[in-house]
């Protein structure tokens, strides 16, 4: 009988000797019984949060449909916004609960326990803890971001079955304040998982420090309408900290070429056998439109022809009439960006525009992003020069606001990124992507809670929706306000 909220589970999913292959670590047999390390734990959570991120199963990953990247074949009831019928927001809350943020408090435990031996052992151990920290709140921000108010001070305590829905406002400045001291922790000088337990920046340092401050750089600018002030504060904080500056920095999950450690895209789209997505009519044209050279690394043409066609979004859209997946996306070992460069750059463009001190301007680091998004997916130098002077593109002779100019093209980069892509269109408001006709709702702007919370935290969870405004999926986050 269930008795507990899935977020304060303190069941550890996965554990792993030692190794110092990376291949070994995420081989090794969560069945079989091991002997936990702090290491294997933290590696287990980073797999969860990337196969989380990165799965279309209409289950729990659906912001390719939310954001229209993808559309449906057979049934399209996900891209109609259909979110209960399969428990969608319950097994997004579940994952990031308690495979990701749980099992980081059990690898802090881990980690606490370790022997130390001399003061290098004392630096190393403090690193680790602070990624776990970085780690933590990277998951909470995902929450947050999806949800709004959620459990925060309260969650991940096996004593507390009913924890109290914090304020979302009040999350998102913990959650700075709990980047900000990590990175003070972080010494650059030593290690830090030692051991390939890792699986995004091989447990370097300078990395990590980078990460957590183009994650303070997201989360500031998701708060520049609502507190300019502080929003100001946070990001030149994080670019005089130090960002994401080339591609060779992103935070990318590199999965393997064989099971059970895959790419979920392969698993969904090849494993399986099924033929439930075609890309949609809205970003195939879109890029069409602008002569996007990405555009043959995204999708197929339509099969016999040498045309891309995309399908509509909420309609069921026949498989073989319309443009496909590209193959290399749907390779077992294609892995996952986390945080790119050009979501950086674009964000720099934006601070920039918003009169935040970070260097350069709002042109360059627009073309930087756009640069590193191309590079990223293969396209020619030649090409990309061709890309930036294209007048509906050119920072200079593009229609419309900065907002229109930076959401068209970030909608462009973050394909494959859906949840990211979603947060960026609920920020800056383009594209203008259009409801489709056959949809039960108006694109949401959040998720519902899961339907659990009100049987097993019901005081709480009828607190939260009252608070925010009412459990729906059109109730804006407090940072959404234009």
């Amino acid at each position: 009988m269930k008795t507990k909220l899935i977020y304060i589970l303190g069941f550890v999913l996965f554990a792993s000797s030692c190794t110092k292959d990376m291949t070994e670590k995420l081989n090794d047999n969560p069945k079989v019984p091991q002997v936990a390390t702090g290491g294997g734990v933290f590696a287990y959570s980073e797999l969860q949060f990337a196969s989380q991120i990165t799965t279309p199963n209409v289950n729990s990953g659906i912001f390719e449909l939310i954001v229209q990247y993808w559309a449906e074949t057979t049934y399209p009831q996900e891209s109609q916004f259909q979110l209960t019928e399969r428990n969608i927001p319950g097994n997004w809350w579940n994952t990031f609960y308690r495979n990701v943020a749980m099992n980081v408090k059990s690898a802090e435990q881990l980690i606490n326990n370790e022997p130390v031996v001399g003061n290098d052992d004392k630096v190393v151990k403090k690193n680790k803890l602070a990624i776990c920290e970085i780690f933590k709140a990277y998951s909470f921000s995902v929450l947050v971001n999806t949800f709004g108010n959620i459990p925060y001070s309260q969650a991940l305590d096996p004593k507390n079955s009913t924890p109290k829905y914090d304020d979302q406002k009040d999350i998102f400045y913990a959650l700075i304040d709990s980047l900000n001291d990590a990175v003070g922790k972080l010494d650059p000088n030593y290690g830090s998982f030692n051991d390939g337990s890792d699986l995004i920046y091989n447990g370097d340092v300078s990395s990590w420090i980078k990460f957590a401050n183009s994650l303070k750089l997201r989360l500031g600018l998701l708060i520049a309408d609502v507190d300019p002030a502080k929003a100001k504060t946070v990001v030149e904080s994080a670019v005089q900290g130090g960002v994401i500056s080339s591609n060779d920095e992103n935070a990318a999950f590199k999965f393997l070429s064989a099971p059970p450690n895959t790419n979920p895209i392969w698993t969904n789209l090849v494993q399986s056998g099924r033929n439930d997505f075609v890309p949609t009519n809205t970003i195939v044209s879109m890029m069409e439109d602008m002569n996007d050279p990405r555009i043959p690394a995204y999708f197929t043409t339509v099969q016999g022809t040498s045309n891309y066609l995309g399908g509509v979004p909420g309609n069921g859209n026949s498989y073989k009439s319309f443009s496909h997946v590209a193959d290399a996306i749907k390779a077992p070992n294609f892995p996952s960006i986390l945080m790119g460069y050009d979501e950086v750059e674009f964000n720099l463009a934006e601070a920039v525009e918003r009169g935040m001190n970070v260097g350069g301007t709002a042109i360059g680091h627009y073309d930087n992003a756009i640069t590193a998004s191309m590079e990223n997916w293969g396209v020619s130098t030649n090409d990309i020069d061709i890309y930036l002077l294209n007048p509906n593109v050119n920072y200079l002779t593009a229609s419309g606001s900065w907002k229109e100019k930076i959401g068209h093209q970030a909608y462009i980069a973050l394909y494959l990124r859906g949840f990211d892509s979603w947060t960026e269109w609920r920020k800056l408001d383009f594209p203008a992507l259009v409801k489709p006709a056959a949809a039960i709702s108006e694109i949401p702007v959040r998720f519902i809670y899961p339907t659990l919370e009100a049987q097993l935290n019901g005081a709480n969870y009828k607190a939260a929706g009252g608070a925010i405004g009412g459990d729906v999926v059109t109730t804006k986050l407090f940072w959404d306000k234009n």
